[in-house]
């Protein structure tokens, strides 16, 4: 083990990062991701951080809130989801009424950012970062719908479309899509999560707090123990979905091979039925003698 070896994110996401102390760590990757400074006010251990078997589909790592209220899922996924889009908004509208009391005015609904590290290739986009917003556009002038002078005086001055600072917004982080050398702060995020890598004296916000928070080394023997394991953990699951989907490709180039021997062997017995009723037709046999002796439908026979 080398001094410079890091802590995976979703191990730091689960044990380390709800200390206050290392806030510093998930503001970085947010203020890179907006654009804009983000300070975290508290962890939210709220219903949408649990994992019960009757809400299945509603696995959150984490969820923070930021000192102007907004609210923050990160979550970190290693395996496919079938039904992962309609997993994120289930939580970020969930996040939403959880945090809105009954009689309370609609004004005070919060700002969900939800932000997904996807270590399995989703989609078939090229990049390795996707933000999603919601705006509405015109169906025939197909102009984006803005806000009015009166709206603009309730809601934050930076707001132009309809929406912008309301709906929900999306990152999908792509993990296994970033093959780049690490130039910007996004980049240099990206070669942490992927490779763990965090460059010398780097000035990337967050990046700094990891590199100094989250080394493997400082850990205590039990961390260690109970992080390796984890490690391990990981490992092993993925090692169990590639062998299901390589059974299941062994299984349906099987099924595949099958198959196209017995639409084989059925091209090949038509074929034959066909020849033996030309042959019969041209000595003189009637057509209903010939559909009766070569198996072939009467329909068939006259159209020879």
């Amino acid at each position: 083990m080398r001094e410079t070896d890091y802590i995976r994110f979703d191990w730091a996401i689960k044990r380390l990062l709800r200390d206050k102390a290392n806030f510093g760590i998930l503001e970085g990757l947010f203020t890179v991701l907006l654009g804009r400074k983000v300070e975290i006010v508290e962890v939210l251990e709220s219903e949408s951080n649990q994992q019960t078997l009757d809400d299945k589909f509603n696995r959150v790592d984490m969820m923070v809130k930021a000192d102007d209220g907004e609210l923050f899922i990160v979550e970190v996924q290693f395996t496919r989801d079938l039904y992962f889009m309609q997993r994120i908004l289930y939580g970020t509208s969930k996040a939403i009424t959880e945090h809105i009391r009954l009689g309370e005015s609609y004004k005070n609904v919060k700002k969900v950012y939800s932000i997904n590290i996807l270590y399995f290739d989703l989609g078939t986009g090229k990049d390795f970062l996707y933000h999603g917003t919601t705006t509405f556009k015109g169906v025939f002038q197909k102009d984006v719908l803005e806000v009015n002078k009166r709206e603009k005086e309730y809601f934050d001055k930076e707001m132009a479309a309809v929406g912008k600072n309301i709906f929900p917004e999306y990152y999908l982080i792509r993990v296994n899509q970033f093959n780049e050398v690490a130039k910007t702060p996004i980049e240099e995020w990206m070669d942490f999560l992927k490779n763990g890598k965090i460059k010398e004296n780097t000035t990337t916000p967050g990046l700094k707090e990891a590199e100094e928070k989250l080394r493997i080394a400082t850990m205590s023997e039990k961390e260690r123990k109970e992080y390796f394991a984890h490690v391990d953990a990981i490992m092993s699951q993925n090692d169990t979905i590639e062998t299901y989907k390589k059974e299941g490709r062994d299984e349906g180039e099987a099924i595949g091979l099958a198959r196209g021997l017995e639409k084989g062997r059925a091209e090949g017995a038509q074929a034959k039925a066909l020849e033996m009723a030309k042959k019969m037709l041209a000595k003189g046999f009637d057509k209903q003698t010939v559909a009766d002796l070569s198996g072939l439908p009467l329909e068939k026979v006259e159209k020879i």
